[in-house]
């Protein structure tokens, strides 16, 4: 089975500025269940992109894998779908 096509990233520590790998993801704020709706976000060209619902600035940083995350802990996995694969 395919992995999701669009990664998961959330701001549950607080921190400042999410570095990213990929310039399209969703944001879904805090952990569930007090997450907000999942937004898609597309940076296109430009570097860092802020969430319009939790206002969490996210960086564009080469460097880092498609859909990985710094800091790690950000990257969100939805544990229901990964037990159900």
């Amino acid at each position: 089975m395919a992995d999701k096509a669009v990664p998961h990233f959330h701001n549950d520590i607080g921190v400042a500025v999410i570095h990213v790998g990929s310039r399209e993801f969703m944001c879904i704020g805090a952990l569930p269940p007090f997450d907000h709706p999942h937004v898609f976000l597309d940076m296109g060209a430009d570097h860092e992109i802020i969430c319009q619902y939790c206002s969490t600035l996210y960086r564009y940083r080469p460097s880092l894998k498609a859909g990985h995350a710094d800091p790690e802990s950000c990257v969100w996995i939805d544990r229901t779908v990964a037990a159900a694969e």
